[in-house]
């Protein structure tokens, strides 16, 4: 039942009253298809006030985003209670000490402030090896990571659970003010055969909670984004957790076997869609 009091007939007439004026566009029956702006109508030259409106909460809502600030007590919880986990989250930080610098040097995030990289290599010899390192990170969005680490991690495990091969897992880290790339250091550091970084994705305009996933096997320093495979738009109005799981999955079964992860190990997914082909051959190929 609507929490919405006010009467049915009043609605309408508000809702009348609002597009009154307002050329409809011919495009108008696709926004049942897609999040983009299309279609949207014209009130005189220019957009209807109420789309004018929604455009510009959305755009807010994108600037939020990015400078909103991750709460990694909340975040470590949320982990705690979907997982179980045997040891609490690893909090580190990276180079941009606060986000104005971590928007202005780039640079800064792709690697670990001198701390935090001096507490990993102290414990490097201590650190059994481990098939995968899961890094957390802020990214460009906090609220994707808030939103949709736990549930996504939640669906991980339980794929990996399923799966014949053993996963030993290094211990969860989650990093302030990061990029992808320092994932490699700090997978080289935690002894990980391959590093998973879930980070916040650049917030769109219909998208502020987009969740990228980010693997690279045998990560160290250095390594070029061609060396990367990436999931993109996990977030429960994009690509689901599960199927953001099971793909993972297979990526990682594919990168253990042939030793490598990028642009060598190509997803063919969208083949049989864009040739029309029925096939049901692996969607994952090395060249």
């Amino acid at each position: 039942m609507s929490s919405d009091h006010t009467p049915m007939s009043s609605r309408n007439a508000s809702n009348e009253s609002r597009d009154a004026g307002v050329v409809d566009n011919p495009w108008a029956t696709l926004r049942a298809f897609t999040d983009a702006r299309i279609g949207l109508g014209r009130a005189g030259v220019s957009l209807p006030t109420h789309k004018l409106l929604e455009f510009q909460l959305a755009h807010a809502q994108a600037q939020d985003a990015v400078h909103c600030p991750l709460d990694i007590e909340a975040l470590t919880a949320s982990l705690d209670e979907a997982l179980e986990l045997d040891t609490a989250p690893l909090a580190l930080k990276s180079r941009a000490t606060d986000r104005a610098t971590y928007l202005q040097r780039p640079d800064y995030g792709r690697r670990l402030s001198d701390e935090d990289r001096e507490r990993l290599e102290a414990q490097a010899d201590n650190t059994e090896p481990s098939d995968l390192a899961i890094v957390i990170v802020d990214g460009l969005s906090a609220l994707a990571v808030q939103q949709n680490s736990a549930p996504f991690l939640t669906a991980l495990d339980q794929a990996l659970a399923k799966d014949t091969n053993d996963w030993r897992l290094a211990p969860v880290t989650i990093v302030e003010q990061g990029r992808v790339a320092i994932g490699d250091e700090i997978g080289a550091l935690l002894n990980a055969r391959a590093v998973l970084v879930m980070i916040g994705e650049r917030p769109g305009l219909s998208s502020p909670d987009s969740l990228g996933l980010y693997m690279t096997w045998a990560p160290e320093v250095g390594l070029r984004d061609d060396r990367r495979n990436c999931i993109s738009n996990v977030r429960p109005a994009g690509l689901d957790v599960d199927q953001a799981a099971r793909k993972l999955l297979l990526l990682l079964k594919e990168a253990r076997e042939r030793q490598l992860s990028g642009v060598k190990l190509k997803d063919r997914s969208e083949d049989d869609v864009v040739e029309g082909i029925g096939s049901t051959r692996n969607f994952l190929v090395a060249d």
